[in-house]
């Protein structure tokens, strides 16, 4: 669930660059039923583990996958500066769960200064645009999708009403970038058709294929990191729906599946025994980092 966001757009979107200051239309919030916490849905450790395969589903997109490929915010690149976008990443996704609606304003608008620089150029393969609301949905889409995948997966399926709060809830990884509240799907019922409707748009070509293997197998981070990438590997393999693994050619066996099933099993029987800040962290240090920022500052990004 650790992506985050240099989206991009379809290609019946013109090339010229967006304005530097747009805006978007519509309410900003999804009512969520009061009471609810999110909290106890949260896993440090899920969304580690289920990031790389997060980032594959959001980039199998033709417009995500080019525009964060091609993006020329050299500064955020995944490729080039990989320690600080995990970092914005997870503060991203702490804002968006944890935060306060002034955070999330003042997220979003340091995101907007970002996003604003990536768009398509003549002659580029795929037209994009990162400020296209459309392709910050399926961002979030991506993102709620796993997020009920964490959690099914290591501690079992929600009641009905918790699982109804939890999807409004999330509803906030759009609202925190460019996606009105209206582009969220009504319901989970919505979600579901949504979703499926959306997988039919999942096209990935060599080059991006060539850019998430890289990353998944830790080529951007130091020597001594990339050790973990087999492991890295099978892990984010075990995570991806079928659709995404044979767009990557990525081998997966009923052995494999079952020893990926007892991985996670057992990883939430430990999970639920960690204290709250613990199976949080690192949301709630990021948050906290944001935070600081906010009060010196600094900037967010």
């Amino acid at each position: 669930m650790t992506s985050q966001v240099e989206p991009s757009s379809t290609a019946v979107l013109p090339a010229s660059p967006p304005p530097t200051s747009p805006s978007v239309r519509g309410r900003r919030d999804v009512p969520v039923p009061a009471g609810f916490d999110i909290r106890p849905h949260l896993s440090g450790l899920g969304a580690n583990l289920a990031g790389p395969a997060n980032v594959i589903m959001q980039l199998a997109w033709p417009g995500v996958g080019h525009g964060v490929m091609n993006s020329r915010v050299h500064d955020g690149s995944a490729m080039k500066r990989p320690f600080k976008r995990a970092r914005t990443t997870f503060t991203y996704l702490a804002v968006a769960m944890l935060g306060t609606e002034a955070e999330h304003t003042a997220f979003r608008k340091a995101v907007n200064g970002q996003h604003a620089q990536v768009y398509s150029r003549e002659g580029e393969p795929v037209e994009y645009r990162a400020m296209d609301p459309r392709l910050q949905t399926w961002v979030a889409a991506c993102l709620y999708y796993g997020t009920v995948d964490i959690i099914e997966k290591m501690h079992g399926p929600l009641p009905e009403a918790e699982a109804d709060a939890l999807y409004a809830h999330c509803a906030r990884f759009g609202t925190t970038l460019q996606m009105p509240a209206e582009a969220w799907p009504a319901d989970r019922d919505a979600f579901a058709r949504y979703w499926e409707q959306s997988l039919a748009e999942v096209a990935i070509d060599p080059d991006v294929a060539a850019f998430l293997i890289t990353l998944t197998t830790l080529q951007n981070f130091p020597r001594p990191l990339r050790l973990a990438a087999p492991f890295v590997v099978f892990v984010t393999t075990g995570f991806l729906p079928p659709l995404f693994r044979e767009a990557l050619d990525l081998p997966w066996s009923a052995r494999q599946q079952a020893r990926f099933e007892r991985l996670l099993r057992a990883l939430g029987a430990v999970e639920r025994r960690c204290p709250r800040a613990l199976r949080i962290f690192p949301f709630n240090l990021w948050l906290t980092d944001l935070r600081i920022r906010r009060r010196l500052g600094r900037p967010l990004l």
